[in-house]
């Protein structure tokens, strides 16, 4: 397989997809801020260049102590990483599980993770409204190592509430299997802070969450993850599983500009509340099925398997969730983005629409 076959993820601005001259490619693929890299975030990081000539410090020492004071945990059971997916693996190879449960479809790399280090991936799939439902905590056995689960989910959107994940805690404990819950996405949605495992940390040693700066903060070149642990053995295996130097000095910089402004989450749910409508109404009004979802992106089924090849020689790249294990090429993911992105991605679907081309 080729690098480029190997590209599962929306994001992908690199490749040339030969599109018509004069026509731009605006991003719908990957699940970024729309309403960007704070001005403060890029300043840090800017700065910090200059002092990169000095090796990062591999602790993270002072964004550590910033994320511990932040969630009320010893920093001693905190991991930084490069990017969430970077966690992910240094997980799985630090405690090398025989198989892994993962919900369908939910997040590639979790699959691809265990694989990576030699584990079975077993799937639990989600019923036919992708809520949440007992397939997951059912599936956990005694042969389950780890558990991956994501909420919101991706690429759903749909989140589920504090007692799911604290009775999922509690089988994956009575199982003997450790429950790694990603909530990347949790920051973006309304009531989030009602809905986060990191409570059950100090109830739960099998218990990780998993977070990252990338996505709200628009700062996906920079690439900075964080995994916040309920044991100290299980966060030192997860940080001696990884290279030493894994976060770069800019990078640290600016998670820790961005722990200095509290309010921009909620200034992005708010704008996000206002244009997450307008987009699914877009959407649905052209004939597509939306799924309810509650985070910075859009889930959605179109009559056939051709929206993204139509959309692309418009200009426009979506996230075709035709490689998740469950749906078909009719299944796609869309981010929210600015006013004026969304509407003229809302002209193009209705060109289309007319047009049927």
């Amino acid at each position: 397989m080729s690098c480029e076959n190997a590209l599962v993820h929306g994001g992908d601005i690199y490749t040339d997809r030969g599109l018509p001259l004069g026509v731009r490619l605006c991003d719908f693929s990957a699940n970024l801020n729309p309403l960007g890299m704070p001005p403060a975030v890029r300043e840090a990081a800017v700065s910090a260049v200059s002092a990169s000539e000095a090796y990062p410090d591999p602790l993270c020492r002072e964004l550590r102590a910033a994320l511990a004071a932040q969630y009320g945990i010893p920093a001693g059971r905190i991991v930084c990483g490069n990017g969430a997916a970077d966690l992910l693996y240094r997980l799985v190879w630090a405690v090398k599980p025989a198989s892994g449960l993962v919900q369908a479809p939910s997040f590639a790399e979790y699959a691809l993770a265990l694989q990576n280090a030699g584990a079975k991936v077993q799937y639990a799939p989600l019923p036919p409204d992708f809520r949440p439902g007992e397939e997951l905590p059912r599936a956990v056995g005694a042969g389950t190592g780890v558990v991956f689960f994501c909420n919101p989910n991706n690429p759903t959107g749909i989140s589920a509430p504090r007692g799911y994940v604290r009775a999922l805690a509690e089988k994956c404990r009575a199982a003997g299997a450790l429950l790694l819950v990603d909530e990347c996405f949790l920051d973006f949605i309304e009531g989030g802070e009602e809905k986060t495992a990191v409570p059950l940390l100090a109830e739960f040693e099998n218990l990780l969450v998993l977070k990252a700066f990338t996505k709200m903060y628009a700062m996906a070149g920079l690439r900075l993850g964080y995994l916040l642990c309920g044991s100290d053995a299980v966060a030192e295996q997860v940080s001696h599983s990884g290279q030493a130097w894994s976060v770069s000095t800019p990078a640290q910089a600016a998670g820790l500009a961005a722990l200095g402004i509290p309010d921009y989450p909620a200034r992005t749910r708010a704008f996000l509340a206002k244009e997450r409508p307008l987009l699914a109404n877009a959407l649905r009004q052209c004939g597509a099925e939306v799924f309810p979802s509650e985070a910075n992106y859009l889930f959605f089924r179109w009559p056939d398997e051709h929206l993204p090849e139509k959309l692309l020689r418009r200009g426009f790249l979506i996230r075709s969730c035709g490689n998740y294990p469950g749906l078909d090429g009719r299944y796609n993911r869309i981010a929210v983005r600015t006013r004026e992105e969304n509407a003229a991605f809302a002209a193009a679907l209705l060109d289309i629409t007319r047009k049927g081309d």
